[in-house]
């Protein structure tokens, strides 16, 4: 999960960031982001907590923070892409959202205070992180030491085949993406990272084939690559993921709460 190469991870971040600054309104407007039972967990989790302060980890489309942001006191949208946060600054001033702010930079390294949130949230962002264990380093710092942390994204089952295959289809679509977790994986990150993990809550999502291709602008050579193997793949993974005549397939979804120890 570590990286010794500072130069790689630089060109990761410049990777990230040309892939979503151009797809900045698709994911705004995007139907899985903007919602789901995740979203609810997470809005659910600062209800009647007024005062806090909120970091959107890795923010994308800004889901999160505009789920959260009228319950608390403020928020900072926080992510790679300067064309996705203005994006989420102009969506946010269209819904009347005057305390979410906005914050460039990379996961690894956060321009703020230790302890300055009462909460950091990032929603299906860290699959996309250069060094997972550097970016948790950098939650737990940040996050007061009775504050919480909850991190919802994709994450694989595990078994070789279903791994490999996988983690082959999310790299065709989208070259940003550095890996998908397992949980056990996500354990031991954040214990290693100074969190406790807690709470966990599995679900499935279902990805309609065209519009997942279609919102990273996908190459038709890679499209077809990825239909290539999905009609090829032995029927274990065609069961675990659901695989649909269209190339429509469902994937493992987790929220898992932190808290800092």
């Amino acid at each position: 999960m570590k990286s010794d190469q500072p130069s790689s991870s630089r060109v990761h971040q410049t990777v990230v960031a040309e892939q979503f600054g151009p797809r900045a309104a698709a994911y705004v407007t995007s139907a899985v982001h903007a919602q789901g039972e995740d979203l609810q967990q997470m809005a659910g989790m600062v209800m009647g907590i007024g005062h806090a302060r909120v970091l959107d980890l890795g923010s994308g489309g800004g889901h999160v923070s505009f789920q959260v942001a009228p319950h608390v006191r403020e928020v900072v949208a926080y992510d790679l892409s300067q064309d996705m946060l203005d994006a989420v600054a102009a969506t946010a001033t269209e819904r009347g959202l005057e305390n979410i702010k906005t914050e460039r930079g990379a996961a690894e390294k956060l321009p703020f205070e230790d302890g300055s949130f009462g909460f950091v949230m990032s929603r299906f962002s860290a699959h996309h992180w250069h060094d997972l264990d550097a970016a948790l380093r950098e939650a737990r710092r940040v996050v007061r030491p009775c504050g919480r942390a909850v991190f919802a994204d994709v994450y694989t089952p595990g078994h070789p085949l279903l791994d490999t295959f996988f983690q082959t289809i999310e790299m065709l679509r989208d070259p940003s993406h550095v890996r998908n977790y397992t949980i056990a994986e996500w354990e031991r990150a954040l214990k290693k990272s100074g969190f406790a993990p807690g709470e966990v809550t599995r679900r499935r999502l279902r990805l309609e084939f065209t519009s997942w291709v279609t919102r990273m602008q996908t190459p038709e050579v890679h499209v077809q690559a990825i239909r290539s193997l999905q009609q090829r793949m032995a029927d274990d993974v065609t069961r675990h993921f659901e695989i649909e005549a269209d190339g429509s397939f469902t994937i493992d979804t987790m929220t898992m709460i932190a808290n800092p120890v």
